[in-house]
């Protein structure tokens, strides 16, 4: 999952105001970019196999640290403590909020992954909603399209925000039109380095966006 990810991310600044729409992104994506560190490092692993699911062709054979479900959590708990340390108060909401915008990354893989999260030693899970793009690449827009839409409702704009956003999620929607039926990665730290470039693109443009919508 891409841009579905990020649909929480907008639902929870819509909700809890004081963290940043750059902040919930970097959150939401936080699994898979420590885990595209650990590609790049040889640590985690991952196949280029073209066709390997409809809506991927990653076959994520590896990745025992940031996607099983006792990594997951201990990711969900870095992040939350990094972030709410810069806060003065209201430091375990702050906590609370970010480790479930981490940890919503899992329960929203758990749906499109074929099974390849590791519950505990080698039981691993996952739905595989991937093997069919016809009910993934929807699924990934409606939760974009939800969260999105909460934003624009609960986060005042400024003159001209709301078309701001809507060219923002216009965009990741082609993004992801993009990831699903365009070419595969050359190689795995292909793979790795395109994804820390677009979340950090997407974490830059969300908080350009973030300054178009009125503080609360």
């Amino acid at each position: 999952m891409l841009v579905g990810h990020y649909g929480p991310a907008f639902a929870a600044r819509a909700v809890f105001r004081r963290i940043p729409l750059w902040v919930l992104f970097v959150a939401v994506q936080w699994m898979d970019v420590v885990w595209s560190i650990l590609v790049l490092l040889g640590i985690e692993k991952v196949r280029i196999v073209p066709g390997f699911t409809e809506g991927s062709p990653l076959d994520l054979y590896y990745m025992p640290y940031t996607h099983s479900l006792p990594g997951s959590l201990v990711l969900a708990g870095i992040l939350g403590a990094i972030v709410s340390a810069f806060y003065r108060t209201r430091r375990l909401v702050v906590f609370a909020v970010v480790a479930a915008a981490v940890f919503s990354h899992w329960l929203l893989d758990l749906i499109v992954h074929v099974p390849d999260l590791m519950l505990y030693d080698h039981v691993k899970v996952g739905f595989g909603l991937w093997r069919h793009v016809a009910f993934s690449l929807p699924l990934e827009l409606v939760l974009l399209a939800a969260g999105a839409w909460l934003y624009a409702k609960c986060v005042p704009a400024r003159p001209g925000g709301n078309a701001w956003l809507g060219i923002f999620v216009a965009a990741m929607v082609a993004l992801q039109v993009w990831v699903n039926f365009g070419p595969p990665p050359a190689s795995p730290a292909a793979a790795a380095q395109t994804a820390l470039l677009a979340y950090g693109l997407l974490a830059l443009l969300a908080g350009l966006v973030d300054l178009s919508r009125i503080k609360a």
